[in-house]
């Protein structure tokens, strides 16, 4: 499944099956940047007291972001959130560890060291990561991420056998996604939802780019069938 034309088709084929209110986005971790794929040029923050300093507040800022267009981030670009650097594969547990936000996030009980070590994590640093609308991928992207509500939700886990409902961080579901080829939701996480803005009613969905043609399929098949299930239901409540 190589053909953009397809990957458009498939892209408003899953919006159109969930009733998706934001459009599906590709995320792409390159070896090196990709050429003809303009680079996020958002200015960089002014430093925090620990030295990070980063395009935006956090990496699932740049979910938000590409749902308007296509663009390259360097691992600079990164670098506000300790935590979604390492679980995008751009630091390693060493190099974060003594970051002002990772004490803020253990010295809070939001989470513990035991907890920080077992978060998963892109296992190659790339040089640069990819994000866009879905419909607009170059190529065959390693996850497509999805935001969600409680009824689509439904409708994945019931179409997707084997999925792994997860909790905080909620940028860890990319990792499990590229590296275990297993789709995963997040039901999000302080951190992220207060960065990106997401409703309270949101979640979000990840799953390996090469399964997008079986996943619309599923997803296809068992909103069919939900909407069968709905009309009858509704019918029969009118006997109260």
């Amino acid at each position: 499944m190589t053909d953009l034309s397809e990957r458009r088709r498939l892209a408003e084929a899953l919006t159109k099956a969930l009733h998706l209110g934001v459009a599906p986005i590709a995320i792409s971790f390159e070896a090196e940047a990709p050429a003809g794929v303009p680079a996020f040029d958002e200015p960089m923050s002014e430093p925090a007291p620990d030295g990070r300093r980063g395009r935006v507040p956090a990496g699932c800022v740049f979910w938000v972001r590409a749902t308007e267009r296509t663009f390259a981030t360097a691992p600079e670009d990164h670098g506000n959130c300790s935590v979604g650097r390492y679980t995008h594969g751009l630091a390693t547990m060493e190099e974060i560890a003594g970051n002002g936000d990772v004490a803020a996030l253990l010295e809070s009980g939001w989470v513990d060291a035991e907890a920080v070590a077992g978060i998963p994590a892109i296992s190659e640093r790339p040089a640069s990561v990819v994000y866009g609308p879905l419909a607009e991928a170059p190529e065959v992207p390693d996850v497509v991420l999805l935001r969600v509500n409680g009824r689509q939700m439904m409708v994945l886990s019931d179409a997707i056998p084997g999925l792994r409902i997860e909790g905080k961080p909620q940028c860890h579901i990319v990792a499990l996604a590229k590296e275990t080829g297993q789709a995963a939701a997040s039901v999000g996480c302080a951190l992220s939802r207060a960065r990106t803005g997401m409703r309270p009613d949101e979640m979000t969905f990840a799953f390996p780019g090469t399964q997008l043609a079986q996943v619309v399929d599923a997803v296809e098949r068992t909103s069919e069938v939900d909407t069968v299930v709905a009309k009858y239901a509704a019918e029969d409540a009118r006997r109260f």
